[in-house]
């Protein structure tokens, strides 16, 4: 099979030429927009400073900000500079109806009253990931911004980077490294190795495999605790409100069109090394690594013989000169939200949206039920709800 049979035709390229290009921010005779951010000091912050999103456009307004915290309503109220600030979001929405909002909190308990609270008002906006603990809530606020026309983004800034949309191409269109055998990937496996990595870091590398391969079709798991095969006894909360977890070893496999899998370990062990989170691509002619930092590394090795042969890492060739956007530390979402803004003016799905969001945490949500239920899982996945919420016995 050759690479560009991978594409999902024109609109994957489509996708991939978008977050290549350079960001179009001349804004003299366009709508100037009204932001709102919503954060919470004490539950779950600002993500990644996303409280800064808008200092990278200047057709946004940010109007107001609230946070229950005191103090962190001041210091980041002053820092993103909102006009006005708010302890409650929902009269903040009521009294400001913007155009847009930031939903910074990366806890995922609360997401659900935050998005359909943005839908009454008619809001559009940019979220931190995950989306929501469970599938029968992000198909409830899914539909709640399809029923309005709402436009929402989510932080997938790893996916969005003009890095990957090159590996792509590169890749998985014009064959670099022959043809594809399968895709494996990793956690950061530190203090919350298992059903946690799953949720707050392997969401990342599912949104690229996404990207990469298409929807998965299946999925079959293992889950353990202390080196036994986990029971629902051993769901326990995670260190932020993420939801129910199990697990601190997880062992998951995905089967993609034309019979590629994507795997995912997060394991247990002493030897703490988040360089690690990431994925490889194996190929026929070559292997392919993306590791993890503020922005992703990729790096290629063009040799047969990656499995037992040394490997000569290089960059990926002909990398195209990336625009610098300030401030720094948000630049690497200028492709989302310049892309949100676009998504907004032409009435259509942002090409990181909510939707991928609800797509990751369906594989997410495979993981656990695959396990439970000791099967192979087919997608889409026929129960919605949290499976260890569940009562049954494994």
């Amino acid at each position: 099979m050759k690479r560009r049979t991978f594409l999902a035709g024109a609109a994957a390229s489509t996708v991939a030429a978008s977050f290549m290009a350079p960001a179009q921010n001349n804004t003299s005779e366009k709508k100037r927009y009204k932001a709102c951010i919503i954060g919470d000091t004490k539950h779950g912050g600002y993500g990644h400073s996303l409280h800064l999103l808008w200092s990278l456009r200047n057709d946004v307004d940010v109007v107001a900000l609230s946070d229950p915290d005191e103090g962190g309503r001041n210091k980041f109220g002053a820092e993103s500079k909102a006009q006005r600030l708010y302890a409650d979001y929902r009269e903040m929405l009521e009294k400001e109806r913007p155009d847009i909002v930031t939903l910074g909190p990366r806890w995922t308990v609360n997401h659900r009253e935050y998005l359909l609270a943005c839908a009454a008002v008619g809001a559009h906006g940019i979220l931190e990931k995950p989306l929501t603990p469970d599938l029968a809530q992000a198909d409830e606020v899914a539909a709640a911004m399809d029923a309005k026309g709402l436009c929402w983004a989510i932080a997938f800034n790893f996916r969005a980077s003009p890095e990957i949309a090159h590996a792509k191409r590169l890749i998985f269109e014009e064959g670099l490294i022959g043809e594809i055998l399968e895709v494996r990937s990793r956690g950061k496996e530190d203090h919350r190795s298992g059903g946690e990595d799953l949720i707050v870091l392997g969401i990342h590398l599912f949104d690229l495999m996404r990207y990469l391969l298409g929807d998965p079709q299946w999925c079959m798991a293992h889950i353990s605790t202390g080196g036994k095969s986990a029971t629902l006894e051993d769901v326990y909360e995670a260190t932020e409100p993420l939801g129910p977890i199990l697990g601190d070893t997880v062992h998951a496999t995905w089967g993609f069109e034309h019979g590629i899998t994507g795997q995912f370990a997060s394991v247990k062990n002493t030897d703490i090394n988040p360089r690690r989170w990431g994925l490889d691509i194996l190929g026929t002619a070559g292997v392919a690594t993306i590791r993890m930092d503020a922005k992703p590394q990729v790096f290629y090795g063009e040799t047969r013989d990656w499995a037992t042969g040394d490997i000569q890492w290089k960059p990926l060739p002909d990398m195209p000169a990336i625009e610098k956007r300030e401030p720094a530390q948000v630049a690497h979402y200028a492709p989302i939200i310049d892309d949100l803004i676009a998504a907004i003016e032409e009435k259509r799905r942002p090409l990181v949206s909510l939707q991928d969001g609800l797509a990751a945490t369906e594989m997410i949500q495979s993981v656990f039920e695959s396990h439970i239920h000791q099967r192979r899982l087919m997608f889409p996945l026929e129960n919605r709800e949290h499976p260890l919420h569940k009562k049954t016995d494994l």
